[in-house]
């Protein structure tokens, strides 16, 4: 039978698998998205998603956001909460390889007209300032020790150190700094391959991009206001990073470390190795619940010497202080990580641990982890689209509480990047670019190619589904006109 058959039609925008779909199931699995978006989804997302749906604690429903698409064991914009006091395990396929890989957003006071003459100057320098490709390494020099601390204090080592103002902390998720990291529970191999890439972008679809807030893209003014965005024609500054290779190494420590203990030791069976588990109050799961703390802090911390670099390059362009131009950071949010937090569930508040692989926290005015500076309208939500059409800023909203306070990441993509390649040619791509007022500079042709906008699903439609599901809400469309790919 054809998925399309099985699924029930809870909303426009909300879909339903039912336990009976498929044996071990604990819970539905629901995949929020339009018809058309539904249709186009492969059917690796649901096959990926309801076995989600079979892990020990999983409460509620397993969740699939309209950007998802196939992943490593969870599809990415996969969602799934698990009731820690119930036997709720922890999975590193839930969370992702690239650990708190994630959005962060500035402002300036430069509109475009003041920035157009200068795009080229502007991204060339920042080409040279942020190293971007596989293996780049950053400039920050460290030692193994000093990576240790980094790992364990995140964006405030860096601010410590220089690398931002204090200001910047409130305007992170977690202040820049989730407590509980433990440099002891990481592999050498893991320090090996982290502590020289801290400001640094990395590969695949990580970018920083040169954004322009039009007038005619200003969905709510007031909350854009809000957020800093009080101009039309307002430049800003996106980029998208995460915890590179040492994430990578953490979680693929962790995979293989709960691989030999999950059906010997707590019986647990799987219907995917890729979904390798363990209980979340196990040694095995705190001891990766610590270690993935350190990822989600060294991914802090390369976002913020990442912005320190771009603060360097506008004024040195620009001949005036980053203060001066107005440089303010809206929010740094993640994408791939799990957090303890406190949900009703039934009337009744739970610990749960929300895994996101690929999602957003959207959390809504008045929760108790919004920044002082947004309690009234809610936390801010970056989600990036293809470079060729443009990205988001949001707002979490009540209604949220629905999927955990969670919502779209990306555009999602629609096509494998070895069909992208042979599809298109990354010189002709960035001259295509250059004619619609895009500067593009990339660190391979091939990886540009893998990156086409045609490779992703429609960024309006993804994000207008999230807002008709009620997940999160438009607040400003940002239009591309310089980036760099690594």
């Amino acid at each position: 039978m054809a998925i399309i058959e099985v699924l029930k039609k809870i909303s426009d925008t909300v879909w339903e698998i039912p336990i009976s779909y498929k044996e071990g199931m604990r819970v539905p699995a629901r995949i929020y998205g339009t018809e058309k978006l539904i249709r186009e989804m492969d059917d690796a997302v649901y096959d990926q998603i309801t076995n989600v749906a079979t892990l020990p604690g999983i409460t509620k429903y397993a969740l699939c956001m309209p950007d998802g698409h196939f992943g490593y064991g969870f599809p990415i914009g996969g969602v799934a909460a698990m009731d820690v006091e119930s036997g709720g395990v922890i999975s590193p396929g839930g969370i992702g390889f690239d650990i708190n890989c994630g959005m962060r957003l500035m402002v300036t006071n430069l509109t475009y007209k003041e920035v157009k003459p200068y795009i080229k100057e502007v991204v060339d320098k920042l080409y040279q300032k942020v190293p971007a490709g596989v293996g780049s390494k950053g400039f920050v020099k460290l030692s193994r020790n000093d990576f240790r601390e980094v790992v364990e204090q995140g964006a405030r080592w860096c601010v410590r150190n220089g690398y931002g103002w204090e200001e910047d902390l409130s305007f992170i998720e977690e202040n820049g700094c989730i407590e509980g990291a433990d440099a002891a529970k990481i592999s050498e191999k893991a320090i090996d391959r982290g502590f020289n890439q801290i400001g640094t972008l990395g590969s695949g679809n990580h970018y920083l991009e040169i954004q322009v807030a039009k007038q005619e893209n200003i969905f709510d003014p007031e909350l854009a206001r809000s957020m800093g965005i009080t101009m039309p024609d307002q430049v800003v500054v996106m980029f998208h990073c995460g915890s590179r290779g040492f994430g990578h190494q953490v979680a693929t420590d962790y995979l293989q470390s709960f691989l030999k203990v999950m059906e010997s030791k707590y019986g647990i069976k799987i219907l995917d190795r890729e979904l390798a588990c363990a209980p979340f109050n196990s040694p095995e799961g705190q001891a990766y619940f610590a270690a993935m703390k350190c990822g989600i802090n060294m991914s802090f911390a390369n976002r913020q010497v990442i912005l320190h670099r771009i603060r360097e390059v506008f004024s040195d362009v620009f001949g005036r202080t980053a203060e001066d131009l107005g440089m303010q950071m809206v929010y740094d949010v993640a994408h791939n990580t799990a957090k303890l937090e406190r949900h009703l569930i039934d009337g009744k508040e739970r610990s749960l641990l929300v895994h996101r692989k690929g999602a957003t926290r959207a959390f809504a005015p008045g929760m108790a982890d919004v920044p002082e500076q947004y309690k009234a309208i809610g936390q801010p939500i970056i989600i990036g689209g293809s470079m060729e059409t443009g990205s988001y800023l949001l707002v979490g909203v009540p209604t949220g509480a629905q999927t955990f306070f969670s919502t779209a990441h990306g555009s999602g993509r629609t096509m494998s990047r070895t069909k992208a390649r042979k599809t298109w040619r990354g010189e002709k791509l960035q001259k295509d670019m250059e004619a619609k007022g895009i500067y593009v500079r990339s660190t391979s042709w091939q990886g540009l190619a893998e990156e086409a906008g045609g490779a992703y699903k429609d960024v309006d439609e993804v994000i207008e589904a999230a807002e008709l599901a009620g997940i999160s809400k438009r607040v400003v469309r940002l239009t591309p006109i310089g980036n760099i790919k690594g």
